[in-house]
């Protein structure tokens, strides 16, 4: 059976467990900067396909696979796949949940630090010999700690979850918001409380995003709910960017209701250099703080995401059902 894989292929094959190897699959590789259209009709008896977390999977691209039984997020993320074609042809969408948890918590608490405490414009007044001035001028002015702020994590799931973990030693008072509010005993557990959205984004000075992109989610943080903030807030996006209308963050970035912000994600990506979101006033530039989403980009994240994706497929040429089924079937 084949096993059409859209991603890099040195790296699919680091990670082939050993087990896999003694399959009746027949593995092929399209490289993720190539159409995966380009793909067809040679591969079009493809049963299992595996993408990466943000490649688009359409009705039109399975018609070209009508034997496909299975496709694979490579990451956590799946809004790019159809799931309701795939649900009509009765092909399972599964997803990696929790295998990039960690890692991206990490990429979350580093920004946050980078943001409060002067990561970007202290790294360049140390390269451009003004080590003595800046390191004053926060003297006078104060530096945050990120103990005292008030932590506001949008979403509860592993990610966010991490971050709380990762957070309590700091000594922030931390709150949460969820469609679904958890039990008492899991707030008690992560010394966190619940909060609305629009509550969230008045009472709390930092605030994490950690939610999937939906219909009701998609630029969920726009002009409206960023009137609520308190001046100075910092906003941390390590989930995904089409939760943020990007003219409404910019504007709030130039006013200073954003006091700073970091960001591993943006929409679109490829990221363009003229994006709102980069390609802001000097005043502006150096109070926010980016990275390439690399959030959950590890070896060992790659190593259990892999393993489970094969789990998958092993499983289903076993009868069985493949692990994190996301469409309902």
């Amino acid at each position: 059976m084949k096993v059409l894989i859209w991603g890099g292929e040195a790296r699919y094959r680091a990670d082939l467990p050993h087990a896999v190897q003694s399959l009746p699959l027949e593995l092929v590789f399209c490289p993720r900067e190539q159409p995966l259209e380009s793909m067809f009709p040679q591969h079009a008896d493809t049963v299992f396909l595996f993408v990466d977390a943000i490649a688009p999977v359409d009705d039109a691209l399975m018609d070209r696979m009508p034997g496909l039984r299975l496709i694979h997020s490579e990451g956590v993320a799946y809004n790019a796949i159809d799931l309701d074609a795939a649900r009509r042809r009765s092909i399972f969408v599964c997803n990696n949940k929790g295998c990039n948890a960690a890692p991206t918590a990490e990429m979350a608490v580093m920004l946050m630090l980078m943001s409060l405490r002067f990561g970007i414009p202290g790294d360049r007044a140390v390269r451009e010999g003004r080590q003595i001035r800046f390191k004053e001028g926060v003297m006078a002015s104060g530096g945050p700690e990120l103990g005292e702020h008030t932590v506001g994590l949008v979403g509860f799931g592993d990610i966010a979850q991490a971050v709380a973990r990762r957070l309590r030693p700091f000594g922030c008072s931390l709150f949460y918001y969820a469609p679904h509010r958890r039990p008492p005993e899991v707030e008690a557990g992560f010394g966190i409380s619940y909060l609305p959205l629009e509550a969230l984004f008045a009472r709390c000075d930092l605030i994490s995003l950690h939610c999937a992109v939906t219909h009701e989610t998609r630029g969920m943080v726009d002009a409206a709910l960023l009137e609520r903030v308190r001046p100075g807030t910092i906003l941390i996006n390590t989930a995904r960017g089409d939760l943020l209308d990007n003219l409404a963050v910019r504007q709030a970035l130039i006013e200073g209701r954003l006091g700073g912000a970091g960001f591993d994600v943006l929409s679109p990506e490829p990221t363009p250099a003229d994006h709102p979101l980069v390609d802001l006033p000097p005043e502006v530039r150096d109070r926010v703080v980016y990275a390439p989403h690399l959030g959950g980009i590890t070896s060992a994240s790659f190593r259990r995401s892999h393993a489970w994706m094969w789990d998958s497929v092993r499983a289903m040429l076993e009868g069985g059902r493949p692990n994190n089924v996301v469409n309902g079937l």
